[in-house]
């Protein structure tokens, strides 16, 4: 019986060695998250899980406000670079990137969803409604405005707007827009709708902030964006965090340094890409 146990013993020692052989050198290295224990982060290479064409987002050419902000992450943390694993926001996006342990972050992430740990939030953007200058709707900046009344509006379905626009008495004014919309195949849902109020198939645009600030720039620089912040009732607002994974504690708390530590040149990347920004008390940030 001993000599069966020891033989148990020394098969189960082989299996562990296999496992940790089979392993990544970064895996052992010093700094690599909870003193190399427990977490499989790159100490040398950012790593970013990212939807390759979501702009203003992300973009497999660098483009995105995101991209920059791993750009910002890694100078910060002394990554040597960044690395992307890509695979389309939809359903599946956490369980195949970063569940999957294929990249170590997730640049931004609403706060709040149990798919992953949240850092502290490094912005906090909202809901807007967008309209042309001059065309009956100067100084609109609620819902509940009855100039809206007859007026065609273009809202993306299932989203918070929807429930507000509803108790306003709205809906049959409503032009629906998809939620889910593969950009790889298809033009940006915002694009479309900005493109759409440009020609005057929509009256007004109601749709989630940073999408609007860029594609009205890129649509029509003199369209009005106005952030949602006066509404009486629903959540208009969104804090967005970097997502990790739950065991990567360490990790977090690097993160979360790195955000406090240069919130200004975060703030300067957003407002370059044109992101409505909020602070702690629901003013804009314009600077």
């Amino acid at each position: 019986m001993q000599a069966g146990r020891l033989r148990g013993r020394r098969w189960a020692a082989a299996c562990l060695v296999a496992v940790i052989a089979a392993l990544p050198s970064w895996c052992f290295a010093q700094g690599a998250g909870l003193g190399a224990a427990g977490e499989l982060v790159d100490p040398d290479v950012l790593r970013v899980c990212a939807d390759p064409s979501n702009m203003p987002f992300s973009d497999e050419n660098g483009k995105g406000f995101e991209n920059k902000l791993a750009d910002l992450v890694a100078a910060k943390t002394g990554r040597k670079s960044v690395a992307y694993t890509w695979y389309p926001m939809a359903t599946g996006f956490v369980r195949n990137t970063l569940r999957a342990n294929r990249c170590d972050v997730i640049i931004g992430y609403a706060a709040g969803d149990e798919l992953v740990q949240n850092t502290n939030a490094y912005y906090t953007s909202t809901y807007v409604i967008a309209y042309k200058k001059d065309a009956g709707l100067d100084g609109l900046d609620t819902l509940e405005d009855k100039r809206l009344k007859g007026r065609r509006i273009g809202l993306v379905a299932g989203t918070p707007p929807a429930v507000n626009i509803a108790n306003a008495g709205l809906m049959r004014n409503v032009h629906p827009y998809p939620l889910m919309v593969d950009t790889r195949l298809a033009p940006s849902m915002a694009e479309v709708m900005l493109k759409d109020l440009k020609s005057g198939n929509i009256d007004v645009a109601v749709l989630w902030g940073p999408m609007a600030g860029f594609y009205a720039q890129e649509v029509d620089p003199d369209l009005v964006v106005v952030p949602l912040v006066k509404e009486k009732a629903g959540h208009m607002s969104y804090r967005i965090t970097m997502g990790v994974r739950p065991s990567d504690q360490e990790w977090k708390r690097t993160l979360n340094k790195v955000i406090k530590e240069n919130q200004s040149e975060i703030n300067k990347i957003l407002l370059g890409y044109h992101v409505p920004l909020l602070d702690g008390a629901g003013k804009q940030i314009t600077e």
